[in-house]
């Protein structure tokens, strides 16, 4: 098992943040569909347990083509369904990434806490002393090409070059998250996301597990570039219009899961 923590410093606030994860989520997903592939939404709804209240949904990513070749020559075309399991209780959300094939020897955990400061605190997620002694905590800019790989990069998602138009924000500088605290007309955020990894496979475990953890960091990475870079697409919104689109977008992707050309995974997102 392989934990790490990573921390996302963000030009918004927790309460912008709420929509704009929602809006890029589902816009992302259109990209990820098509041929038979990518995602299906098999249940979005409110829940409630145990005093944790909010939106719960289920979805399978499928991944035949996606996924590294090594997996695709051990395991048959089946095992590669992953099902996405999210609990969004904001601004605690909680998202648990399993394969009916591997059963209970597969795990991604991704938690995170959603917090208005600039990643300044420590387990935050509340681990025990000698578990958080082992999490390697690796901080992701949004502004640093460096962290982007070269196939991934986008220059009408590249902070650096973005300005909006309905808030003012941007292009962000080298050292934007040093002055971001000293600004008064823009709000800052860190999302913490806890990533658990559990692989256990002879001969693999490391491997893969290390391979995941590269993935969920590069996913962040791109995802929430996207999310700032699309915010005056969704800065407008509210809750009420971002349901009407997921409904929008459920239908939307099993009809490209049927008809259009694979496009590609992009995102594991909670």
């Amino acid at each position: 098992m392989l934990i790490k923590e990573f921390r996302v410093i963000l030009p918004i606030s927790v309460e912008e943040y709420q929509v704009g994860q929602l809006y890029s989520v589902a816009e992302a997903s259109k990209n990820e569909t098509g041929g038979g592939e990518g995602v299906e939404v098999l249940k979005n709804e409110p829940y409630e347990k145990d005093g944790e209240k909010g939106q719960y949904t289920h979805k399978i990513y499928h991944l035949q083509s996606k996924v590294p070749s090594f997996v695709r020559m051990l395991a048959p075309a089946s095992a590669l369904n992953i099902h996405e399991k999210a609990w969004n209780a904001y601004p605690y959300c909680r998202t648990v990434i399993t394969n009916e094939y591997m059963k209970e020897n597969f795990l991604v955990k991704i938690e995170t806490w959603h917090k208005p400061d600039m990643g300044q605190q420590e387990n935050v997620h509340g681990l025990d002393p000698d578990t958080w002694k082992k999490v390697e905590v690796m901080y992701i800019d949004i502004a640093d090409r460096s962290q982007v790989e070269p196939k991934d990069y986008k220059p009408e998602e590249d902070p650096t070059k973005f300005k909006s138009a309905k808030t003012g924000r941007g292009p962000l500088g080298p050292d934007w998250r040093k002055e971001l605290p000293k600004k008064t007309d823009c709000p800052h955020m860190c999302a913490y996301k806890l990533v658990t990894v559990k692989f256990k496979w002879w001969g693999l475990q490391n491997k893969v597990e290390n391979f995941i953890q590269k993935q969920e960091k590069r996913l962040f990475t791109n995802f929430h570039r996207q999310l700032f870079c699309w915010i005056d697409k969704w800065i407008e919104l509210n809750m009420d219009d971002i349901r009407r689109m997921e409904e929008e977008t459920r239908r939307e992707l099993d009809e490209m899961r049927v008809k259009d050309p694979v496009k590609g995974m992009v995102a594991l997102e909670d």
